[in-house]
């Protein structure tokens, strides 16, 4: 993050609960200014949001809504718990470092997904319920927007682009505006990182399920958008392998007896659940004989912040995965021998 990015937050949640009404970046000054609210209508897959004053009382289900609200100048009430990814204050790191810089409270975390814990929600109070890239299900929308105003998905779970899940948070926090500067900010951070040295290297983002599987994330998933951003570029062969998609994982699901599709790869990226996770899938003959896995090409953080951090785009992770990132990518860039 940028000194001055990081200031402009900082200083939009130290004046949560007072006066503040607006806090953006607009051609690279900050302005404050009140403004008179209008409702807000926003339709998704699972019906609409109508949001007919200001939120003041935040809740944030899946990834990446939360980071947003909080670059906006308001801390959620309560978050989805993200163990996986949380460091040992038991917060995702770039949450904490930013509440807690800014000597803000930081947010309750309640059980999510299929054991969403509707009662923690409830006792929340929440005014706006923030859930564009998350699984909620029909009957768990149901149940959410009778507590406040239901902000879901567009069009499938687990899939939006990082632009629109910060559109449409900006949009239902009455900050439009503000959300453009934060994403103009971002396209600015990932623009300085990029690498020229990076050009006309191609990659694959992978992943596993267990012995045997192997699935490719398609080019706009977050992650692989972040490293695309880079300057690196997306193997050709992903936009080849719709046949194999997942429904709601923004992914293909090939599995381990197509592994030479990725032949061409120079690099590939990937993470694992754990290290018995790691030698498992490591061990199996077809996943050693991938061009980039055998000569070591590969970029596969072994820290489940990291991880997490580098699978979403949003105003606080962009600048806490940078740093780490590019390291990681060059020591891999090694080994391709061109």
């Amino acid at each position: 993050m940028t000194k001055h990015s990081r200031l402009r937050i900082v200083a939009c949640l130290a004046l949560v609960g007072g006066a503040l009404v607006g806090c953006a970046q607009t051609d690279g000054e900050e302005t404050t200014a009140e403004t008179e609210w209008q409702p807000v209508t926003i339709e998704h897959a699972l019906g609409e949001a109508v949001i007919e004053s200001e939120p003041e009382r935040i809740v944030t289900l899946g990834q990446g809504s939360a980071e947003t609200a909080i670059a906006l100048g308001t801390v959620p009430v309560g978050v989805e718990e993200y163990p996986w990814g949380s460091d040992e204050t038991g917060y995702l790191p770039w949450v904490h470092e930013a509440v807690t810089e800014a000597g803000a409270e930081l947010p309750e975390q309640f059980t999510g997904a299929t054991e969403l814990d509707i009662e923690a929600i409830v006792s929340l109070e929440p005014d706006l319920i923030l859930a564009p890239w998350s699984g909620i299900t029909q009957a768990q929308f149901d149940i959410l927007n009778d507590i406040a105003p239901t902000v879901a998905y567009e069009k499938e779970p687990w899939v939006i682009t990082w632009k629109d899940q910060i559109s449409v948070i900006g949009e239902a926090m009455g900050k439009p505006d503000e959300a453009k500067g934060l994403i103009a900010d971002i396209e600015q951070q990932l623009e300085q990182a990029a690498r020229e040295d990076y050009a006309g290297l191609t990659f694959s983002y992978i992943y596993n399920a267990g012995p045997g599987t192997l699935g490719v994330f398609f080019e706009d998933e977050q992650r692989v958008a972040m490293v695309r951003a880079l300057g690196l570029t997306v193997d050709p062969v992903v936009a080849e392998l719709r046949e194999y998609e997942v429904e709601g994982t923004d992914s293909a699901a090939i599995g381990l007896e197509n592994a030479e599709k990725l032949v061409d790869s120079d690099l590939i990226f990937t993470f694992y659940s754990d290290e018995a996770n790691r030698a498992e899938i490591e061990s199996q003959p077809l996943y050693k004989e991938i061009p980039a896995v055998a000569r070591g090409s590969v970029v596969a953080p072994t820290d489940q912040s990291f991880v997490t951090g580098s699978s979403i785009i949003t105003p606080l992770t962009v600048p806490w995965t940078l740093e780490r990132f590019v390291p990681l990518i060059d020591e891999a860039i090694e080994k391709v021998g061109r």
